[in-house]
């Protein structure tokens, strides 16, 4: 009896690990709380890896050993597997190359509203030489004062922004608002009308879409899809739905907080693409396994939420995940990527 219920705990573990690791193939991916789990696989693999130590401690008895055992294979293949998913993804540390007459360089940063001061996301914009920086949870105000402080140092943008303003619940609240900047030197651009009924935006925290005056350059979007927290599941989904659309081919740029790493966005790729046909660049550049939430965690631990994506039209040449920023007071850490026109 007693075998029989180990052989039936081993087959149950294996699901376990398995739906955990890939839970793309049970179409569990945007399931709570898999998504969640999912999301955290630096995490997975110190749990897989604590769970073979225990198994291997547990095969010094004879009593355990079988069962044990094969708790301690499970275990080594799932925490192997988690581990080199996050090593083709890209650990880092990343870089910039030089910037050429035709790169252009993207900067996101969900700055937790007030908690990051202007000045210091105008210094970083300038660091990195920033062409476009989307910026959730950033009020147009607070927006004003970054790309006046970045024309004081020399670099001027042009800001926009779309409010959802004064919602029911949420008074005062800077996830209210998505700021996003641009620099002149990309033309003029002017913000798509949109609805928060999740038709023409993301639902509760709001998206913006930019396109270009004169038809020529790239759309872009800065996003900030819902958290997936288990009561706005739904809106969650209906938000990735909502920014895969935006992506549907031609010359686009999207970066905010998705809320949702690459393993939440399968099946929402059109051809190659990672969401719509938009490709994440940091997975392509080495460092899409570094997380940018929370800052909280090492960026090996954290969940990488935060990205960069453009279609086919560009190349990402570079992108660094900037931790020593930690401090500055946002949950999130800035990511840049470095693109260049496509062929």
């Amino acid at each position: 009896m007693l075998r029989l219920l180990g052989i039936l705990l081993t087959v149950a573990a294996a699901i376990a690990a398995a739906i955990v690791t890939w839970p793309q193939f049970f179409r569990l991916e945007r399931s709570y709380p898999f998504a969640q789990i999912v999301s955290l696989r630096g995490v997975v693999v110190l749990v897989f890896g604590a769970v073979l130590v225990l198994a291997l401690i547990a095969c010094l008895s004879r009593r355990t050993r079988a069962f044990a055992g094969s708790i301690a294979v499970i275990a080594l293949v799932a925490g192997g597997v988690n581990a080199g998913i996050l090593v083709s993804r890209g650990v880092g540390p990343g870089a910039l190359p030089a910037q050429t007459e035709t790169s252009i360089r993207v900067m996101t940063w969900n700055t937790a509203g007030d908690a990051t001061d202007a000045h210091l996301i105008a210094q970083t914009a300038i660091a990195m030489q920033a062409d476009i920086v989307a910026l959730p949870e950033t009020t147009i105000e607070t927006g004003e004062a970054v790309a006046i402080a970045m024309r004081e140092m020399g670099s001027p943008m042009w800001a926009h922004h779309e409010n959802y303003g004064e919602r029911e619940g949420y008074p005062d609240w800077a996830a209210n608002s998505t700021t996003l900047l641009i620099s002149p030197d990309l033309g003029d651009y002017a913000v798509v009308d949109s609805t928060a009924d999740g038709t023409t935006n993301t639902s509760s925290v709001p998206s913006l879409v930019a396109m270009p005056v004169d038809g020529a350059g790239p759309t872009i979007v800065a996003v900030h899809a819902v958290a997936p927290r288990q009561a706005f599941m739904a809106d969650w989904r209906s938000d990735l739905q909502w920014v895969a659309d935006q992506c549907a081919g031609g010359d686009v740029i999207m970066a905010g907080d998705f809320n949702a790493t690459v393993d939440n966005m399968a099946r929402l790729g059109t051809g190659s693409g990672t969401l719509g046909a938009c490709h994440d660049a940091a997975a392509q550049t080495g460092t899409g396994a570094l997380g940018t939430w929370s800052t909280d965690w090492p960026r090996l631990i954290g969940t990488p939420i935060d990205h960069v994506m453009a279609t086919d039209a560009w190349t990402p040449v570079g992108s660094v995940v900037l931790d020593s920023l930690d401090p500055s007071g946002s949950d999130h850490r800035p990511l840049v990527v470095q693109f260049e026109p496509a062929g």
